[in-house]
């Protein structure tokens, strides 16, 4: 596995070490009756599925630095990269309730399934209240269970202690990340540089580098190294979070699993809104920044996709996540890592940036 990538092969692997995880969890928490359970129930859907891209950067984040050598090994680090999934669906739990999704990835976000499920039993109390409520204590238990499923993945503390501090910076720049994120939607208002920073601590820093700093500290990385991979995976994060932002828009529902134009319907202001906002004549930007977090139907929602199209921002994001891209395979050639892992990273980098999902 160090050297030959077999992409399913891995995200299996990646699944199972979650579903171990949960089962032991389910098993801890088993005094506390059905409540518990079904919070656990929701925590497996979360889980389920997905690209593994975090798993995968920090797995070969690794093998850049140090191949794994033996079974047990390897089962190890597997746990490891499987402790970024966590984080991420803590982040993503977290983030639909403060945008108010409704679905993720085709299926009710957990704050709307546990809302509904206080509905239809009708509860006592606000149905929405509670549905916040359990989203926020869900997220909080797996970023608590994605911690410990790091620190006891099985490797030597003496490897992996300089991982958790890289856990702990990645944490923080999330959490602070999302901060501004919602500052910025709370003032209505945001120009390229300040989306461009909410881009980069809310996503491109915990979706790429800081999988792969994890990775390479737990396979003893020096400064130098982990430099090397920041020259690979900030831009790299940027790009495919800016492509994130374009599906968000201009993304086929049937393959993302959210409504059309979906980030138009939450409001978000991203760099891709902001470019709009400064190239569309004065009468369409006026449109585009009173629509944004507003009901829409779908005919408004094409109109709000034309403006963006016509103010060249959809042809700026699709150039910068190229430039982007590029500048990543640069540094990448230019690092002195492991061959095997730069060919598999080379491949990683096209499929983080050009999804359709």
């Amino acid at each position: 596995m160090a050297v030959t990538w077999d992409a399913s092969d891995f995200r299996t692997g990646v699944q199972g070490a979650l579903d171990a995880a949960l089962d032991e969890h389910a098993e801890r928490l088993a005094p506390l009756g059905p409540d518990a359970r079904r919070l656990l129930d929701q925590a497996r859907r979360t889980v389920a599925g997905g690209k593994r891209l975090r798993a995968a950067f920090c797995w070969w984040g690794h093998q850049a630095v140090s191949p794994a050598a033996g079974a047990d090994d390897e089962a190890a680090l597997l746990r490891a990269c499987a402790s970024l999934e966590l984080l991420h669906a803590s982040a993503l739990v977290h983030d639909d309730l403060m945008d108010g999704s409704d679905t993720r990835r085709g299926q009710p976000a957990t704050h709307r399934r546990f809302e509904g499920e206080h509905r239809g039993d009708r509860w006592r109390g606000d149905p929405r209240q509670y549905g916040a409520a359990a989203a926020i204590l869900l997220g909080d238990l797996l970023l608590s269970w994605s911690d410990e499923l790091l620190r006891r993945c099985g490797l030597p503390m003496a490897r992996v202690a300089p991982a958790l501090d890289v856990l702990d910076h990645c944490r923080s720049e999330v959490i602070a990340g999302q901060f501004l994120d919602v500052s910025v939607q709370a003032r209505g208002a945001a120009d390229v540089d300040a989306a461009m920073t909410v881009l980069r601590y809310k996503s491109a820093k915990y979706s790429i580098e800081r999988p792969l700093h994890i990775g390479a500290a737990l396979a003893g990385a020096d400064d130098a190294t982990m430099r090397a991979l920041s020259g690979f995976g900030l831009p790299l994060g940027e790009a495919f979070q800016l492509r994130d932002d374009l599906l968000g828009v201009f993304g086929d529902p049937e393959v993302t699993g959210k409504p059309a134009g979906d980030d138009l319907l939450e409001g978000k202001r991203t760099v891709l809104v902001a470019l709009a906002l400064d190239g569309a004549p004065s009468d369409e930007a006026a449109l585009l920044d009173s629509s944004l977090g507003q009901p829409l139907d779908d005919q408004q929602v094409d109109r709000l996709r034309e403006i963006i199209a016509g103010s060249g921002a959809r042809e700026q994001v699709e150039a910068v996540i190229g430039e982007l891209t590029d500048r990543a395979l640069s540094a990448l050639d230019h690092a002195a890592l492991e061959a095997p892992a730069v060919s598999v990273l080379r491949d990683l980098a096209i499929q983080a940036t050009q999804r359709t999902l």
